[in-house]
């Protein structure tokens, strides 16, 4: 199962750097491109912080935990060979979006965000933030879920 997840993990990788590139081509020469005014937008942002930016300027602390996290994810992964299909998943989705992120902390210094829900006054995110975001839920829903299966059992 491991070399379906390190694929999966590249291939998340390489969907969020490719939309930041296409964002960092087109959208610096430009405010703001409206696909559905006032509710989304593409808006180029720099985050120099983590989620909400919050943690400003924290650069070198953001590489130190996505290290760590990856360290322990890739070593359960290989140590205990998971079987089930959710647990796979969560843990890629959120291993591919945490290294997209990490990809533009060390090479930019900040990272390239441009997803603008503006009906809602969200902050502005990327394509790594959703997978990250998609993965810690699904990671909830199986732990949930598996220890009401446990208990169901007993």
């Amino acid at each position: 199962m491991s070399g379906v997840f390190f694929v999966g993990i590249a291939a998340l990788l390489l969907l969020d750097q490719v939309t930041k590139w296409i964002v960092l081509n087109t959208l610096t020469k430009v405010d703001t491109v409206a696909l559905i005014d006032g509710v989304f937008h593409l808006t180029y942002c720099e985050n120099r912080g983590a989620a909400f930016g919050i943690m400003q300027n924290r650069v070198w602390f953001f590489v130190v935990i996505t290290v760590a996290v990856f360290i322990a994810v890739v070593w359960y992964m290989i140590k205990y060979k998971p079987k089930n299909k959710w647990l796979n998943f969560s843990l890629t989705l959120l291993m591919g979006g945490a290294l997209g992120n990490f990809v533009d902390r060390i090479f930019r210094g900040y990272v390239v965000d441009f997803l603008d829900f503006r009906l809602i006054n969200f902050p502005i995110f990327n394509v790594a933030d959703c997978f990250v975001v998609i993965g810690a839920i699904l990671l909830a829903c199986y732990m949930i879920f598996s220890e009401y299966e446990k208990e169901k059992k007993q």
